[in-house]
């Protein structure tokens, strides 16, 4: 099937994309998460559309994107949650949640769909996460997860 991204997606494209992946992957996952939208002749105009609102997002080049990286490498992030007594948590940290904990602790604005956790964050602690400001950038970030 025939799709556009409207988002992006790992190992797969970025946002304007038009890419064929497997019927079921597109309807079951890519579409009703608002990843994708599925492809049409008049969908040009959207492709059109979307490609001039990623490039006024997007961090134009290697350079500016490793001065974001050293930023965010820099700032110390802590996360203030609820949590039970054994150090669990009530649900789960999200990539929302660290984008807001980044600009709270000074550090560059960050679109949360950049944001990679590896494991959902349920406990106290630290932990690791990528942000992916460039094709070629990856910052590893480490936040601090500590009840409220």
């Amino acid at each position: 099937m025939k799709i556009i991204l409207t988002h992006e997606v790992s190992g797969l494209g970025v946002a304007g994309d038009v890419v064929d992946v497997k019927d079921g992957y597109a309807r079951n996952y890519l579409v009703p998460r608002g990843f994708a939208i599925r492809w049409t002749k008049g969908g040009e105009q959207d492709v059109a559309q979307i490609r001039r609102a990623r490039k006024i997002r997007e961090i134009a080049t290697i350079e500016q994107a490793n001065e974001i990286k050293g930023q965010l490498e820099a700032a110390k992030v802590k996360l203030a949650v609820r949590a039970g007594d054994a150090g669990r948590l009530f649900g789960s940290v999200t990539q929302a949640d660290i984008a807001s904990a980044i600009k709270a602790a000074g550090g560059p604005d960050v679109d949360k769909r950049r944001v990679e956790v590896a494991a959902p964050i349920k406990t106290l602690g630290a932990h690791q996460v990528s942000v992916r400001l460039h094709a070629d950038v990856v910052a590893k970030l480490g936040v601090e997860v500590i009840a409220a």
